[in-house]
């Protein structure tokens, strides 16, 4: 791991003079997190007019990284070639944090204004229960999964507002322990498009991705103007063991996201997978 990290540190500093020759990102998978993210961006860097950046598919400049200035970003993405006559090569990354994150939006609305966002929402209740899972594989989590749903507006009372008015604060709380706050996906949904615009946007539905794939991901490429590709392989990734959730406990969440999921809909036009 640490000679990984400083492999990725010396790409950083070694690419930054050639930031002015490399691409910027045509398209974010801005999240959201733990609903299929980094298999919809494998998926996607099958395709032969798609080149991934350089040895990270999750940059999270428009959140954490922001300081580091845009020569930093672009030295991650590949020199732009000349066309010759051949179809444009896209780029793109992917950071589940930027659609929960309160400034990555206004962030990607500024620097990126042609730029193309995917979204991915996945059974809230799931979720939760798979983020935990792997926040507390990662060591970012000590308390069990009941214990942290109970904790969580507390840990995030006054996060989101200091992250405004504090642009260099790094949340731990924010980033990591939003079990709940990440499945109200309807608020960031609607934060995205008040700076975007809809039509730069284009939801996934998780579930219909992971039991559907081809059929799900053939619009996926027509938002991004590519063309349909045979051959592409179809995997789920990043998938954790863990033990079945309680059945009261469900219950009692699926309650608790059911106005959310509601409103959601009606945003959307479609009833999501978990609701049907």
């Amino acid at each position: 791991m640490a000679a990984r990290e400083g492999l990725l540190r010396l790409t950083e500093v070694t690419a930054r003079p050639t930031a002015a020759v490399r691409s910027l990102p045509d398209f974010l998978v801005v999240g959201g997190q733990r609903c299929g993210t980094t298999s919809l961006f494998k998926t996607l860097v099958q395709h032969r007019q798609i080149s991934p950046p350089a040895l990270r598919k999750g940059i999270h400049y428009f959140d954490v990284h922001y300081d580091e200035g845009p020569a930093w970003y672009r030295g991650h993405f590949p020199v732009r070639r000349p066309r010759l006559g051949g179809p444009r090569r896209l780029t793109g990354e992917s950071s589940p944090y930027y659609m929960f994150h309160p400034l990555a939006g206004r962030r990607i609305a500024d620097d990126l204004p042609d730029v193309r966002l995917l979204v991915l929402l996945r059974d809230p209740v799931e979720r939760a229960y798979s983020a935990h899972a792997h926040e507390s594989a990662r060591g970012f989590e000590t308390l069990d999964f009941e214990a942290a749903l109970e904790q969580e507006d507390q840990r995030l009372a006054g996060e989101a507002e200091r992250v405004l008015f504090e642009p260099g604060y790094e949340s731990f709380h924010l980033q990591h322990h939003g079990y709940l706050s990440r499945g109200r996906y309807l608020e960031h949904l609607q934060r995205l498009e008040q700076l975007v615009g809809r039509e730069r946007m284009h939801v996934v539905d998780s579930g219909d991705f992971f039991s559907s794939p081809e059929a799900t991901f053939a619009p996926v490429l027509t938002f991004l103007g590519l063309p349909q590709q045979e051959g592409i392989a179809f995997e789920r990734h990043n998938a954790r063991a863990r033990t079945a959730m309680p059945e009261a406990l469900r219950a009692r969440l699926a309650e608790h996201f059911a106005p959310a999921d509601a409103g959601l809909a009606q945003w959307w036009g479609r009833t999501p997978s978990w609701r049907r």
